[in-house]
This record gives structure tokens, sequence and C-alpha cells, in this order.
């Protein structure tokens, strides 16, 4: 799975508790709401690639659909 915009840090963190550090490094909030929702879209990129890393996910590691 590819951790994405659409989804919230809250669910993030919840799968994947090594991800807590990244968004604390960024100062986001643990919320249901959508990264896309409340983070700016010059961060985001920085933030979906460095919350993959650490989960050592990448589009190349998922099937479509699931």
């Amino acid at each position: 799975m590819v951790i994405q915009s659409n989804m919230s840090p809250k669910a993030v963190v919840e799968i994947w508790e090594a991800t807590a550090a990244i968004f604390e490094k960024y100062n986001i909030l643990l919320t249901e709401k959508s990264m896309e929702a409340t983070v700016d879209s010059d961060t985001l990129a920085n933030l979906l690639t460095e919350l993959n890393n650490i989960v050592d996910s990448s589009a190349a590691t998922c099937i479509e659909g699931g």
C-alpha cells in the first residue's frame, strides 16, 4: 500500500507507527482530515515521499486496487 494524500495523518500512524516522527517533523497534527485538505501542496509532495520511504512503500511495490 502506498500512503496517499487522501489519507488522514491519524489513519496513517495507526497503520504505520513509525510515521509519527515524520508528521511531528512537519508539525502536522494527527487529525482525521485528509492530508490533501490540511497540508499545503509544496509540503505535501515532500511529506508523502518521506512517509512512503519510512514504510518502504512505493508505486512499484503495490498492485492496482490494493
